[in-house]
C-alpha cells in the first residue's frame, strides 16, 4: 500500500493547485507554527526555516507519510511583507509594490518515510503597474487581501496589476508545482492518481 500524502498548510490555495496537476493528499494538517520573522531574517532564509519547520512538526506525528510544506514571502528589496489582518496593513503593502518589481520566494520541503528530506526554493520576480487611487481604494474594498502574502492574490482581480513575471506563476499563487511534483517524484512517492487509482 502506498504511504499516505500529507499536506502540511492551512492555505486552501495549495490544495487547490495540487488538485490541478491531479495530486489528492490523504489528509490535510496545517503544523499551526508562529511564522513572524526573526530579528534580522531576510526573505529567503524565513521561507526555507518555515517550510522547514511546517513539515518537521507534521512529520514527527506521521512518521510513515510522505509531508509536504511550504511557505511563500513576498519580498520588497530585503523587507519580508505581512499577511495583512486589517486594510490599513494591506494598503502600506500595496502602496510599496506600486510600480516596481518584487520577489516572491517559495520554500518547498517533502519529508518521506525513513526521515529522506528533499528542499526546494523557488524565485519568482513580478512587476507591479502603478495602481491609481481609484485602483487602490477599489482592491482594498474587495477584500480580497485580505491574509494573502504582500496584500495581493496574483489569480484574482490583482492580475490586473500585473504586466510581468519571471518565473513561476504558481510560486505566487502558494506552490511550485514543478519543483513541488518533482520533489515527490524524486523521492518516489507514487500516489492514487499514478497507479490508475481513483483520487478521494
Amino acid at each position: 500500500m502506498a504511504a499516505p500524502l500529507i499536506l502540511a498548510s492551512a492555505s486552501p490555495r495549495r490544495l487547490e493547485l495540487l488538485r490541478q496537476i491531479g495530486i489528492e493528499p490523504d489528509s490535510v494538517e496545517p503544523a499551526e507554527l508562529d511564522e513572524t520573522p526573526l530579528p534580522g531574517e531576510l526573505p529567503v532564509p524565513h521561507a526555507q526555516r518555515l517550510a522547514d519547520a511546517k513539515a518537521e512538526a507534521v512529520a514527527r506525528r506521521h512518521p510513515q507519510a510522505y509531508v509536504l510544506a511550504a511557505d511563500t514571502v513576498v519580498a520588497a528589496g530585503r523587507r519580508i511583507l505581512p499577511k495583512p489582518e486589517d486594510a490599513a496593513t494591506a494598503r502600506r503593502c500595496l502602496e510599496l509594490l506600486s510600480g516596481r518589481r518584487h520577489r516572491v520566494q517559495g520554500g518547498i520541503v517533502l519529508r518521506a518515510p525513513g526521515g529522506r528530506v528533499g528542499r526546494r526554493l523557488s524565485t519568482t520576480r513580478v512587476a507591479f503597474k502603478r495602481l491609481s487611487p481609484a485602483e487602490l481604494e477599489a482592491y482594498l474594498a474587495g477584500g480580497e487581501w485580505h491574509g494573502k502574502a504582500g496584500g495581493y492574490a496574483i489569480q484574482g482581480s490583482a492580475a490586473a496589476f500585473v504586466p510581468w513575471i519571471e518565473g513561476s506563476y504558481s510560486n505566487v499563487v502558494g506552490l511550485d508545482l514543478a519543483a513541488a511534483s518533482g520533489l515527490l517524484e524524486g523521492l518516489g512517492w507514487r500516489g492514487r492518481e499514478r497507479t490508475g487509482e481513483p483520487a478521494r
